[in-house]
Order: C-alpha cells, then sequence, then structure tokens
C-alpha cells in the first residue's frame, strides 16, 4: 500500500490520481452539493436518489454505504451530497487515522441522530478497530472493556442511529465480515471525455476561467478518465493561457500547455513512457518483474503498482502474467515502436 510519504513524493506528478495537498483548496471549492448537480456515475446516482427518497419517506437513516472504485471520482464527494440530502451532519476520518479502538469510539458516540460517518481507505482500518464497528454497524452499540483480567468489565454502550459510508480504492482488501455488513454498494466508474468536459465546464465557471468547448474537450481526453486530474490540468492550463495566450484556454492553448506538460494524447505522461520504452528496450517488452522494473526506472516497486501500472492496464497497454509484466502490441502502436516477431 502506498504510504502518505510517497503521495507526497507524488504530487508534483499532474496525472496521478492520488489525493495532494495542492488538491485540497480546488476541490472543496469545486465539490457539488445536490445530487443533480454531480455530473457522470449515471447508474449509482439513479439507484442511490431512490435509496435516499425511501430513508426520507420512512424519516429513517440511510442503509451503510460503501463506497468503491479508483481514486480521484467523487467517493468523498458524493459522501458530502449523501449527508446534503438527508439534512444531517457529517464526520469525516480515514482508515489510517484511526489508530486504536477508543479513536472510533470517540467518533461513534459523539454522532447525533441520523449523522454520518464518513471512513475513507476504510480498507486500511486495522483488525482491532475494525471489531468495534461489527455490533456498531449492526446493533447500535459499543462493548468497552474496562480493566484488565480478571477484574475486567464490559460495559455497552447505546449509540444514536448513524449511516457508516466506506471509501475504498481496493475492495477486495476489506474483509468480508466488514464487507457483508453494508447495505449498499457503489462502484464508481472511470468517467468519459463527454462527462469531464462538462465538469471541467462547470469547474471553470466556478473558478472564473475562460475557456472554449473544445479546449475543454481536449483537457478531458487527456484527464485518465478522472475528475481531480481534468480539474488539475485546467489549472494549469490557464497558466498557460494566461502567461502566452490571450487568457482564454482554446484548443491550441490546451494543447501547447498539455505538450508542455508532456502528458500525451491519451493522458500519458514521461514516466509511463519511460516505463513501457525501458520495457521493450532492455526486457524485449517481457515478462520483467516489478522489482527489475524498479530499479531500471528508480522507482519504488510499490509505487510502480500503485500508481503507474493501474491505468497502463486499463487502456491496455501492459498486462501481467505469472513471469512478470509484459507490453502489448497496443503499447508498440502508440509508442511507434516495432514489434519483434516471435
Amino acid at each position: 500500500m502506498i504510504d502518505d510519504f510517497q503521495i507526497q513524493d507524488l504530487k508534483s506528478r499532474m496525472v496521478a490520481p492520488q489525493y495532494s495537498v495542492e488538491d485540497v483548496e480546488t476541490e472543496i471549492s469545486l465539490r457539488p452539493k445536490h445530487l443533480n448537480e454531480y455530473i457522470g456515475q449515471e447508474k449509482a446516482k439513479e439507484n442511490l436518489s431512490i435509496y435516499l427518497e425511501a430513508a426520507k419517506m420512512r424519516s429513517e437513516p440511510l442503509d451503510h454505504i460503501l463506497l468503491y472504485g479508483p481514486p480521484g471520482l467523487g467517493k468523498t464527494t458524493l459522501a458530502g451530497i449523501i449527508a446534503n440530502e438527508m439534512g444531517v451532519d457529517i464526520r469525516i476520518t480515514s482508515g489510517p487515522a484511526i489508530e486504536k479502538q477508543g479513536d472510533l469510539v470517540a467518533l461513534l458516540t459523539n454522532l447525533n441522530d441520523g449523522d454520518i460517518l464518513f471512513i475513507d481507505e476504510i480498507h486500511r482500518l486495522s483488525r482491532h478497530v475494525e471489531e468495534i464497528l461489527y455490533p456498531a454497524i449492526e446493533d447500535r452499540v459499543i462493548d468497552i472493556i474496562i480493566g484488565k483480567g480478571p477484574s475486567a468489565k464490559s460495559i455497552r454502550l447505546d449509540l444514536n442511529r448513524f449511516t457508516l459510508i466506506g471509501a475504498t480504492t481496493r475492495a477486495g482488501q476489506l474483509s468480508a465480515p466488514l464487507r457483508d455488513r453494508f447495505g449498499i454498494i457503489l462502484r464508481l466508474e472511470l468517467y468519459n471525455p463527454e462527462e469531464l468536459s462538462r465538469i471541467i465546464t462547470r469547474s471553470s465557471k466556478i473558478l472564473g476561467i475562460d475557456i472554449e468547448q473544445e479546449g475543454a474537450l481536449e483537457l478531458a481526453a487527456r484527464s485518465r478518465g478522472t475528475p481531480r486530474i481534468a480539474n488539475r490540468l485546467l489549472k494549469r492550463a490557464r497558466d498557460f493561457a494566461q502567461v502566452v495566450g490571450n487568457g482564454t484556454i482554446t484548443l491550441e492553448s490546451a494543447r501547447t500547455s498539455l505538450s508542455k506538460m508532456e502528458i500525451d494524447e491519451l493522458g500519458l505522461d514521461s514516466i509511463d513512457i519511460r516505463m513501457l520504452t525501458t520495457m521493450i528496450r532492455n526486457y524485449n517488452g517481457g515478462p520483467v518483474g516489478l522489482d527489475t522494473i524498479a530499479a531500471a526506472i528508480g522507482e519504488e516497486a510499490i509505487t510502480i503498482e500503485d500508481v503507474y501500472e493501474p491505468y497502463l492496464m486499463q487502456i491496455g497497454f501492459l498486462s501481467r502474467t505469472p513471469r512478470g509484466r509484459c507490453v502489448t502490441a497496443l503499447a508498440y502502436k502508440h509508442l511507434g515502436i516495432e514489434q519483434p516477431r516471435c
């Protein structure tokens, strides 16, 4: 699992979907507040709107929800929208931040009736902390052990009705007992260029950026299907448009800025290209082991696995085999390199 230190190292990489400090102010101001403002994820939105309406008709809290999918698609935003639609408060935390059982107990006992507890990266909860969640989710109670040995006593505390929303990029790493306790499971998919273009246009209006439709589509096409990356590219394209253009992001200025940032028409950056070309030139396109790739390009193996590989596999440029990673024919074609005959 990629840690916080490695994420900070990646903050300068424009097409990294992971959250960075630079995204904080922008994302807060750009997040939609209501479901009808949320662009994309139509299947999830359609079902969620029904669940929300049914819960409000019964005057009950929403059932516990698990949101999963790649980073940067709007899981935290959707949790905030759910809280707004239900008219309740939301407490936001993350799995790694809850180090002790007492931390989680404090969060749960401070929830008012109907409130939402949002736990990002819920798959990173430690097992002994996770055990506190089981009775809290099912029976709205928590058991606290006071003392040690023969004199230890168990105290049961009743909780207010609440909704737990868990978000994860790795649903497979959730324990089965925790996963089975979520009544609603929603998968967020990568966005298509048209949806991203609408997000970029909306963001540009909020940020006061002038952009033409063709410029928005160009940025969208290179955003790897991820709104977080799209908004990041929008801000950097604005810089180029203001300094070397007339202040408006046009198709030409968008292409110029993306070229300067070394982001190609599929959203690949210089690191992606270097990784693929190294595998081709040094190892005949594979199969090659993860640790070997890491040593060859000077990156951590876990960074390659968590950050670089997922998108390359999604677009069909990289495949995993029992013997190692292999570059595909699609990647050879994109790079303009002739694939050797077997």
